[in-house]
């Protein structure tokens, strides 16, 4: 008994932890283990040493009982299968214990009930708040949740206080029922004055804490009163200023109107921005003319380049010898490529047909990259990367959109696929949607909502991330992002998390169990317990100044600078991008109109070759086959990548062939198209 250690007390809702005897059976008897009380869970191990890696056994506080025995025994069961009859090595040992069970099952039942009602605290109808509002409400809950957990354990405490208060006056009563003399019964008497003494103390206490309990929650619904008000009137006061900027843009549409009628023959090529919006609703953005007015100084092709800002993520994953752990670092790779686009609420420019951007940096992180724009209708994009330090990416990206009036949705259509050549295995994955907020009236916010599913098509691996969407009324972080690594029979092996913009961190999983049915659609939600968390990745700051820059990165800001030997199609050398970003914005403007003419009269130029070539194919008496007399098509192929379908998602897509970096080392572009 005396080599058992006394757990040293902790706050309520902290990790408890301390030797305890444990019944095994009738041959053993009690044996030592160590016990851990964290998170309403109680778990037992033979050493501590095992809690790296083996847990005997864990009860769920929530639905179990808690008894005491006699001076140094107490039981717990969850009234099913899981019994333990547990001995401390003292009295007050036990009784540290028995406060500890007690305060952390209060809290485990009330933690149940909260997450059971979580979905009633707020009408479902109310009016979505912009995102400024939000975390200012966001700050007010979560300290009203603080201080209402702290009153519960309050309250827990206080019932505690007169249970065990009230049990040592009837044993109190008992002894002094005994009517002993001498030094026994001075001895007594010594005690039960003391008791006494302690009573009134408590039962003043005890009065105090009610009072307090008491004011507590009056006070409570006082303030929800007055912030459901402050948001009701939050709300009237948005709908009333979305409805003087109807009114404004009304007149202003009615204006310009008015002198565009009477302007100039110089003037009467320009239109206004809000002319544009209301013919966007609804639209797919692709195919609609947008003034420079809207974009930023990139194109879609450096865009996607961006990618590889965290390209160091890869190269630890190239270094890795398992493939779960592998699996981490890719999955934070996919996670990362968002942090960019945080504050970035301007458009890339939409690539010419045979546009490309060449990325090499080679000497400085053993890495090159390559875009094409392949396709025009629909807009479709190219990219292949390989590194010296062991890895390849490449997707292709079709980009859909729609302007719905006060947000606009961004949806990446394609598979990106990540090939590590020491363990030959290959990922893929998807990206989730972009969804641009307050388009009409407010501050312009970016929101990334959706599930990725990455792959390990060699190992059978699979890590399920989820990007919870942005909720005025949610308790969790914003731009939260959750996932589970998976081995190919389904086991989980790590548990991520963190947020898209900031970092993502990464635990071992040791243990699984279902908890209470507060899953989506009644299913159970699986509770992981992990060891320590640590952090995979991380944001790099953005440069002083950015505000100023569009928001841009490090990396962003050197993607358009001009570098010597690089192709006439790269996007460097597009002129009406390079006017803008130089704020020469009406030439810029008539520039772009320019080279959407040029790229329409090349389309127009192919479709007459295409059905030239149709015709002069087929004899005269074929041609009453209707198939046969369809519209005729693009028959355009593209420079650096070549057609076919991918052996791993049967998609057809376009895959580098080879031939730009050696061109590049020549000087040698004659097959380039002239495109600007």
């Amino acid at each position: 008994m005396s080599e058992a250690k006394t757990p040293t007390p902790t706050p309520p809702g902290d990790t408890y932890k301390g030797w305890v005897f444990k019944w095994t059976n009738y041959i053993k008897g009690y044996q030592r283990r160590w016990f851990v009380l964290s998170n309403g869970l109680l778990s037992y191990y033979r050493t501590q040493a095992e809690m790296g890696h083996t847990c005997r056994g864990t009860i769920n506080l929530a639905t179990a009982t808690i008894t005491v025995d006699d001076a140094c025994n107490f039981v717990i069961s969850n009234g099913g299968t899981q019994t333990y009859h547990l001995k401390a090595s003292c009295e007050v040992e036990r009784q540290r214990w028995i406060t500890a069970l007690e305060l952390a099952k209060a809290k485990a039942v009330r933690m149940q009930a909260e997450s059971d009602d979580s979905g009633d605290d707020f009408p479902s109808s109310s009016p979505r708040i912009t995102q400024g509002g939000g975390s200012q409400n966001s700050e007010v809950q979560s300290a009203l949740r603080t201080l209402s957990n702290k009153v519960e354990d309050l309250s827990t405490c206080n019932d505690l206080i007169s249970k065990h208060g009230s049990a040592l006056q009837r044993s109190l009563a008992e002894l002094d029922g005994l009517r002993l003399t001498g030094e026994a019964g001075d001895k007594i008497r010594q005690v039960t004055e003391r008791a006494t003494l302690f009573r009134i103390t408590s039962n003043a206490m005890i009065n105090s804490c009610r009072d307090f309990l008491t004011l507590a929650q009056t006070h409570s619904k006082r303030w929800q009163k007055a912030l459901q008000a402050e948001r009701d009137q939050r709300v009237r006061l948005e709908e009333t200023l979305e409805q003087l900027a109807k009114q404004h843009n009304h007149l202003e549409r009615a204006f310009r109107g008015a002198a565009q009628a009477n302007a100039s023959p110089d003037n009467k090529g320009k239109f206004t921005d809000l002319y544009i919006m209301k013919n966007c609703i609804g639209k797919e953005l692709s195919k609609i003319p947008m003034p420079v007015n809207f974009n930023e100084p990139i194109s879609m092709l450096q865009r996607l380049s961006e990618d590889l800002e965290y390209h160091e993520l890869l190269d630890k994953a190239a270094k890795c010898q398992n493939s779960l752990e592998q699996m981490c670092y890719v999955a934070a790779f996919a996670v990362s490529a968002y942090s960019t686009t945080v504050y970035r609420t301007g458009k890339p420019f939409n690539p010419l047909l045979g546009e490309t951007y060449e990325l090499d940096r080679k000497r400085e992180s053993g890495y090159r990259s390559l875009c094409e724009q392949v396709s025009h209708h629909p807009p479709a994009a190219a990219h292949h990367a390989i590194s010296d330090r062991g890895w390849t990416l490449r997707q292709e990206i079709t980009v859909a959109s729609k302007f719905r009036g006060k947000y606009l949705s961004i949806m990446p259509l394609g598979t990106i696929h990540a090939v590590f050549e020491k363990s030959n295995n290959h990922y893929t994955w998807k990206k989730v949607t972009t969804t641009v907020h307050n388009i009409i009236v407010g501050k312009l916010w970016i929101d990334q909502s959706g599930e990725i599913d990455v792959v390990n098509h060699t190992t059978g691996d699979r890590c399920h991330l989820k990007f919870a969407p942005y909720s005025y009324f949610s308790r969790d972080v914003a731009r939260k992002v959750t996932g589970v690594v998976m081995d190919k029979d389904g086991k989980a092996h790590y548990v991520l998390s963190g947020t898209w913009d900031e970092k993502m961190e990464f635990s071992k999983v040791m243990q699984s169990s279902r908890g209470g049915e507060n899953g989506t659609e009644g299913k159970q939600k699986t509770v992981y317990q992990t060891l320590k968390a640590r952090e995979l990745w991380r944001r790099n700051p953005l440069p002083d100044g950015a505000e100023t820059m569009y928001y841009f990165t490090a990396l962003a800001l050197t993607l358009n600078e001009l570098e010597d030997g690089v192709a006439p199609t790269d996007s460097r050398r597009r002129p009406d991008q390079r006017l803008m970003e130089e704020g020469r914005w009406d030439e810029a403007n008539a520039e772009k109109q320019r080279l959407e003419e040029k790229q329409r009269s090349a389309r127009r130029e192919r479709e007459r070759e295409a059905a030239s070539q149709r015709t002069s194919t087929v004899d005269e008496d074929s041609l009453t086959d209707p198939s046969l007399k369809s519209a005729p098509h693009d028959n355009y192929l593209a420079l650096w990548f070549e057609r076919c379908e991918d052996p791993i998602t049967g998609e057809e897509i376009h895959i580098y062939k080879g031939g730009y970096w050696e061109a590049k080392e020549r000087g040698s572009w004659e097959n380039c198209p002239n495109i600007f």
